[in-house]
């Protein structure tokens, strides 16, 4: 038994003081008083505030490894493993648009991780490769596909976790979507030209989110409000958003919050192999990508994921866009959990994973628990 006391605390809703929290193996068994905690309990100090492990649910890289280019258990192991020193003690590893094989090559190194129980590895995420041409971004073009009955076979096969597929509405049809929404998959809009009515269709057939907002889909205007509108309108409905200061301007972020709330819109790093790592290029389908001035781009200065971890990103919500802090670790800890349904993730509670955060004044992590064992 482990108890951790802390003289702040945000329990994945709101923020509490002096609390201690209970740790048994990988679990939390309680949260009380501060009074309470035994004299042998580890004291943070008083400047430190104590949160839930980040979830980032749209992780490509880390640890100067990508996925796209070693899909098998050991690269997840390294990827999770350089998340989780930075606070993201859950990821779902994202495999930008691969092949056929290589999707399937995704699903098997997932469940390969999850039964080999590598921590942090909690689902998978596939960013296309079903999205437009013309919205590609750094999606490798040859890869780009429309989505097929023997796709959705493929997909709906028994997976043990969370599979999130990032798709274009425009490209498939209604019945295809429901039929993986109905398998139990989380089918997220993103890198798509749909229109306003499109994607009202696809949320009707099962569509429940959208990936990255503002980034790779259909732009607002005043006569056609295209994905983008569609998802500031739906107010309820999850969107991530890439909080670096460079994907969305902070003036676009502050639309977003005010438009959907902490409890809908929630922050992934879209992290490339350069977080967590000092290396400063890495090759994506082909293409060479640098890393200059915090920015990763290719040779013709397309925007090639981040170089970001999500604590860095509450930092930018906080910080830079002047959100409140309780607000921009709900979007990191409990909404994404809720969005990618870990019922037991994303919360300071009894019963949940033991996964924390110690956060400074300046919000660097200062600390990391991943099931109950310290990291840092």
């Amino acid at each position: 038994m482990t108890v951790i006391r802390a003289a702040r605390l945000f329990d994945g809703q709101s923020l509490h003081e002096d609390c201690a929290v209970w740790l048994e193996d990988a679990r939390i068994v309680a949260v009380r008083p501060g009074t309470e905690a035994p004299t042998n309990a580890e004291r943070l100090p008083a400047s430190l505030l104590l949160a839930p492990g980040f979830i980032d649910l749209q992780v490509n890289g880390g640890g100067g490894v990508l996925f796209n280019d070693q899909i098998d258990a050991r690269a997840l192991g390294r990827i999770a493993a350089a998340h989780a020193h930075a606070g993201s003690t859950a990821i779902l590893p994202t495999l930008i648009s691969g092949t056929r094989p290589q999707l399937q090559a995704a699903l098997q190194a997932a469940d390969d991780a999850m039964a080999q129980q590598v921590p942090g590895i909690v689902g998978l995420h596939l960013e296309g490769p079903f999205i437009a041409g013309t919205r590609r971004g750094i999606h490798p073009a040859d890869a780009v596909t429309s989505l097929t009955d023997a796709d959705v076979e493929m997909l709906c096969r028994p997976f043990p976790a969370p599979l999130l597929v990032t798709l274009a509405p425009e490209t498939t049809t209604p019945a295809r979507i429901h039929r993986l929404a109905q398998a139990g998959i989380i089918v997220f809009a993103g890198h798509t030209e749909a229109t306003y009515e499109q994607v009202l269709a696809g949320l009707e057939a099962g569509i429940s989110g959208f990936t990255h907002l503002y980034n790779a889909m259909s732009a607002f205007t005043s006569r056609a409000p295209g994905t983008v509108g569609a998802a500031l309108d739906r107010a309820t409905v999850p969107a991530g958003i890439i909080a670096d200061g460079l994907h969305v301007h902070l003036a676009s972020l502050r639309i977003a919050f005010a438009a959907k709330g902490p409890d809908a819109l929630f922050l992934v790093s879209d992290a490339m192999p350069t977080a967590g790592s000092d290396c400063t290029g890495f090759s994506l389908g082909g293409e060479r990508i640098h890393l200059h001035e915090g920015r990763l781009v290719n040779d013709a200065g397309t925007l090639a994921g981040a170089h970001l971890t999500l604590a860095e990103a509450v930092r930018v919500v906080v910080r830079d866009a002047g959100l409140p802090l309780e607000a921009a670790l709900r979007m990191a800890t409990a909404t994404p959990a809720r969005v990618a349904r870990l019922a037991d993730r994303g919360r300071i509670g009894a019963g949940h994973v033991a996964d924390l955060v110690a956060l400074d004044t300046g919000l660097a992590v200062t600390a990391v628990w991943q099931s109950g064992m310290r990291l840092r």
